[in-house]
């Protein structure tokens, strides 16, 4: 078989759906390709920066590594600004949707409030309400992404920091989106169980 014979979902076969599966299946583990081609790109998009999309998410990585971070939260502060070509307006839901079948709740969570996070730092000078962030202020990773966007985002744009090139982080977002998604294993019983029906089997062969 080499195409399926419907036109429409619901006449599908159980032999086409488990062929469409397999392909699925085949496709979703080149993803750590499609990722490294993807932080590839960021050396072309956003301008005006002293440094580009690509340099500042190596320089934040490597602010990451260097301050003892996890291999978790290192890949995704490296993947953390790959929506700005697709998702210009919520680039940090998109990163966090990428992410997060691979990792722990406290890091989605971190990469997806980092864009509100981050208005500390300007949304004054444009008019706007800097502390946002505040309504999540009791909230239990509060400081977590505080601290993401202290040290690691907002910090690096800097075009005389040595950061770490991309072939360094290679092995870790291969690690990283190998796993097997929505694995209670690293994301925990309850959140790999959330989206419910949705998740069962994918990745599985």
């Amino acid at each position: 078989m080499k195409t399926v014979n419907f036109t429409q979902m619901k006449d599908g076969t159980r032999e086409e759906y488990e062929f469409l599966d397999n392909l699925e299946n085949n496709y979703a583990r080149e993803l750590p390709d499609r990722i490294m081609a993807t932080l590839r790109g960021l050396e072309y998009t956003l301008s005006g920066y002293k440094v580009s999309r690509l340099e500042h998410s190596l320089q934040a990585a490597s602010r990451a590594y260097e301050d003892g971070a996890d291999e978790e939260m290192i890949v995704a502060t490296l993947i953390h600004d790959i929506g700005d070509e697709l998702a210009p307006y919520n680039h940090s839901q998109y990163a966090a949707a990428v992410i997060r079948p691979y990792v722990r709740p406290e890091v989605t969570w971190v990469i997806n409030m980092h864009g509100v996070f981050q208005y500390y730092y300007y949304l004054d000078k444009l008019g706007g309400d800097k502390n946002q962030r505040d309504q999540y202020r009791d909230h239990p990773w509060f400081q977590s992404c505080a601290d993401f966007c202290e040290k690691y985002d907002q910090a690096s744009f800097d075009p005389d920091y040595e950061s770490k090139p991309l072939a360094f982080f290679e092995p870790m977002v291969r690690s990283i989106f190998s796993r097997t998604p929505f694995d209670p294993a690293h994301m925990g019983e309850e959140a790999a169980n959330e989206d419910g029906v949705d998740n069962r089997n994918k990745g599985s062969d």
